[in-house]
């Protein structure tokens, strides 16, 4: 190797650095754009959910005065005597319903009532277990179904 090309091998054009410089501004430049893109988006999206949320609450209390004007409407048309007596029917069936479940809960022996219990419990704590084999006795029950059809 000549002395000259030695000397040449660290030396580099003055513009490259310029161009390098140049280079890295337009890629930060670039991606500031684009996450300025990406959180504009975001606030679009957020601006768009309240404003749905605004309208659905719009409309639900549209909904909401609207069937109180109905009600009321009713009570107005409906005759006091009427009124009265779905009030007595209604307070009735609830003292009835009350009676039955004490009378219910009264006659039902104590073993039974632990035996549901913990039946309920089991359901309770293999919930999923249980919906995935009542699911799978459901889909034989039809298969044979089908099959027995034909």
């Amino acid at each position: 190797m000549s002395e000259d090309s030695r000397t040449d091998i660290g030396a580099s054009d003055p513009s490259e650095p310029e161009e390098a410089h140049e280079q890295a501004e337009q890629t930060a430049e670039a991606l500031a754009a684009e996450a300025d893109i990406k959180a504009q988006a975001k606030e679009k999206a957020a601006a768009a959910r309240e404003q749905a949320s605004e309208r659905v609450a719009l409309a639900a209390d549209q909904l909401r005065g609207k069937a109180e004007q109905a009600t009321q409407l009713v009570k107005g048309k409906t005759p006091d005597p009427v009124l009265e007596k779905s009030a007595q029917a209604a307070a009735q069936v609830r003292q009835t319903a009350t009676r039955a479940g004490q009378y219910a809960a009264d006659k039902t022996p104590d073993p039974l009532v632990e035996t549901a219990g913990r039946a309920a419990s089991f359901a309770r704590a293999n919930r999923n277990q249980l919906l995935a084999g009542g699911t799978l006795l459901a889909t034989v029950l039809l298969v044979r179904r089908a099959r027995g059809r034909r």
